[in-house]
């Protein structure tokens, strides 16, 4: 009900009381609509300048402390979060279903073991390393992610793009000594790689640079992975068809392979072929017509890809398809496990060049296949614990004989696919390589690389498949569609480093564009309200005479400062410039297309402003001065207030430069009162009716 007023402790006007009105009604149509009745709230209060609501509740930054601040971002709360901080297993071991999930990651390990040995040699050989080393991969460097790693689905061990990375650096330093000591092995090289790597991972983690996986898009990620995927079937191509092609190197490797292909195209072998074609026939029979069927019978998936090697060997064996038909098998795999031993550490400067794109590349492979997997199963991925764990993993495993490792994607995607459910399969992949170095390594040698290429290109069906999200990225926005076709198409065209620097540059141009090209408008009035909408979104909007209400989202600072007064100006169909040379013509008269005398500035969605921007700000206002205009600002929030204060754009409050309003609705009622009366002294009270 209505009444005088209570006055508080300050000694002002309570902020605000209602009279809620029971029997009139409104409607959003105007008096006397009969769509949507709805009852009606008045708020009757003050108007206020920020200062002075400010003054009347003792308003206080907020004060911090440097030192607590800095601990509180590095010290967890008690021992039990640092230890699931440290070892991220313990966060999901609890809840883990050994009746339900202890088979499907007993499967998945044993298909990912087995598809271990043929990669793990094949791409230890694009490294110009000893094929026997990629099994040491798959054993030593993925125990420790296991301990500290974040991904419950990603298979770590050798990555194809990697390996082809490595292998040019092995060649660039094998061979090359300092004066007086033996040439350097290509194992030397690698492993002085893998423990730059590791080390390059742990000072990003301690640097807490993990951040740097934000830019890491969707849209990125996407064409990234999809680009990296077509590297590794192009890697497999020669397989498939029975070739063997020269060395191309990393730049344009895919148009340099599909080149040699060509060339070759005569000397393909069609008994590698008709493998090939039998196995990727019946593993896609089987993922996309038998798998559905069991699935709704029993939660263990058929292991296809175990089944599909287990017999191409056995097949290859007594058929002796290597003798009478020269297709290439796996060959020779030495047993037993490295001894330790120190990398190279006088290498070690001259390969850190080489080794930085290899840890950012073996970083964003990883997590971007982290992000899809945690993405479809609801858990979160740990940026800084992956170059942890990453970075122990490849310190760790140089050590015995092992260059950087990465998720496969492949692998990673079979790993998933049978139904693995956590790193548990990669212990048990472990385990069974271990058996496999120790003792039964050599069963596998008959295995067609054929079978395996198939095996990988099948796999990789669904990150081929992302291929199709570009139109749906263009749909909903051209930059983002534009973003994942230049991504793609750097990476498949140049080379995989190439690629992720050309998305990441491309992520981060976006950002920097969209925050140049803000949200603008000019605000209009809902009649008989207190709300202000963009008028040229909305109809029957009403627009004070004698003011101008604009609208700004976003941040203004060095960069967008420019672009700011340049949209006010156009937005109010003003050149600043011109109007004042105008003014300061005796014998030409001021236009009369202006003709408002208060630009209210809505500043309620403004995220900052630093001294930069508010140097030019300040000159505008002086400028609008000269045409007798008021800026008056409305809606800033508490920083961007305080950083107005110390600029010295508000002045005091006796003699302020530029008036800040609490809202919208008081700037414009003041703004009214003034235009009236020829003053802009005084107070004025604020009645808003609004529909509840």
């Amino acid at each position: 009900m209505k009444g005088d007023p209570e006055v508080g402790e300050s000694g002002i006007v309570n902020p605000t009381f209602y009279q809620e009105l029971t029997d009139e009604r409104v409607a959003p149509g105007g008096a006397g609509s009969s769509e949507s009745i709805l009852p009606q709230l008045t708020v009757t209060r003050p108007i206020y300048q920020q200062d002075q609501l400010n003054d009347a509740y003792r308003y206080r930054k907020p004060k911090t402390k440097l030192k607590q601040v800095l601990l509180d971002s590095v010290r967890p709360t008690d021992a039990k979060s640092c230890c699931s901080n440290v070892f991220p297993l313990l966060t999901w071991l609890p809840e883990y279903s050994w009746s339900r999930d202890l088979v499907r990651d007993l499967i998945s390990g044993c298909t990912v073991a087995v598809m271990h040995i043929p990669q793990g040699i094949g791409y230890a050989l694009l490294a110009n390393v000893p094929p026997v080393v990629g099994i040491y991969m798959a054993f030593f460097p993925v125990l420790i992610y296991f301990l500290f790693g974040t991904s419950r689905h990603n298979s770590m061990g050798t990555f194809a793009v990697v390996s082809i990375m490595v292998g040019k650096t092995v060649l660039a330093y094998t061979g090359t000594s300092e004066d007086g000591e033996p040439p350097r092995t290509a194992l030397e090289v690698a492993t002085a790689v893998g423990f730059v790597v590791g080390i390059m991972q742990l000072i990003m983690c301690v640097c807490r640079l993990g951040v740097i996986s934000f830019l890491l898009s969707e849209t990125l990620v996407s064409g990234f992975t999809t680009g990296a995927a077509i590297h590794v079937v192009t890697s497999q191509i020669k397989d498939l068809l029975g070739l063997s092609l020269p060395t191309v190197g990393s730049m344009f490797e895919i148009i340099k392979t599909y080149i040699e292909i060509f060339k070759q195209i005569t000397n393909v072998n069609w008994a590698a072929i008709i493998v090939s074609a039998i196995t990727i026939v019946v593993l896609v029979i089987n993922n996309e017509y038998l798998k559905p069927k069991v699935a709704k019978r029993s939660v263990i998936p058929i292991p296809i890809e175990l089944i599909a090697v287990i017999v191409g060997t056995l097949v290859s064996k007594y058929l002796e398809l290597q003798q009478k038909y020269g297709i290439k098998t796996i060959q020779n795999i030495p047993t037993g496990l490295p001894a330790p031993s120190l990398p190279d550490f006088s290498l070690m400067p001259s390969i850190i060049i080489d080794s930085f794109p290899v840890a950012m590349v073996g970083y964003t492979v990883s997590v971007s296949m982290a992000l899809i997997f945690a993405k479809k199963e609801n858990y979160e991925i740990g940026f800084n614990q992956e170059l942890f764990a990453m970075g122990a993993g490849n310190v760790f495993g140089s050590f015995f004989s092992c260059f950087p490792f990465a998720a496969s994607l492949s692998r990673s995607s079979i790993q998933y696919s049978v139904g693995g459910r956590t790193q548990i399969a990669s212990v048990i992949s472990c385990g069974l390589l271990a058996i496999v170095l120790l003792w039964v390594g050599p069963f596998f040698e008959p295995l067609p690389r054929c079978v395996l290429a198939g095996i990988i290109v099948v796999s990789l069906k669904g990150l081929l498949m992302q291929v199709t999200q570009v139109k749906s990225f263009w749909q909903q926005s051209y930059i983002d569609g534009l973003v994942w076709i230049l991504t793609f198409l750097s990476v498949v065209l140049f080379a995989i480093d190439i690629g992720l620097l050309v998305g990441i540059v491309l992520s981060v141009c976006c950002i920097l564009f969209r925050a140049l090209k803000p949200y603008t408008c000019l605000l209009g009035n809902v009649p008989y309200t207190d709300i202000y909408l963009d008028v040229n979104r909305y109809d029957g909007l009403i627009q004070h005479a004698g003011l101008k209400i604009f609208h700004y989202c976003g941040a203004l600072n060095f960069a967008s400062r420019a672009a700011f007064k340049a949209t006010l100006c156009e937005t109010l169909g003003i050149n600043l410039t011109e109007e004042i040379k105008r003014r300061k013509d005796l014998d030409c008269k001021p236009s009369t297309e202006h003709n408002f005398k208060y630009i209210i500035l809505d500043f309620s969605s403004l995220s900052s402003i630093d001294p930069s921007a508010i140097v030019t700000f300040k000159a505008m206002v002086r400028e609008f001065e000269v045409l007798d205009i008021q800026v008056i600002l409305a809606g800033c929030q508490p920083p961007v207030f305080e950083t107005m204060h110390k600029c010295g754009l508000l002045g005091s409050l006796d003699k302020p430069f530029c008036r800040v309003f609490l809202t919208v609705h008081d700037a414009v009622q003041f703004a009214r009162e003034a235009n009236c009366t020829g003053s802009i002294s005084g107070s004025v009270v604020s009645e808003s009716t609004g529909v509840m």
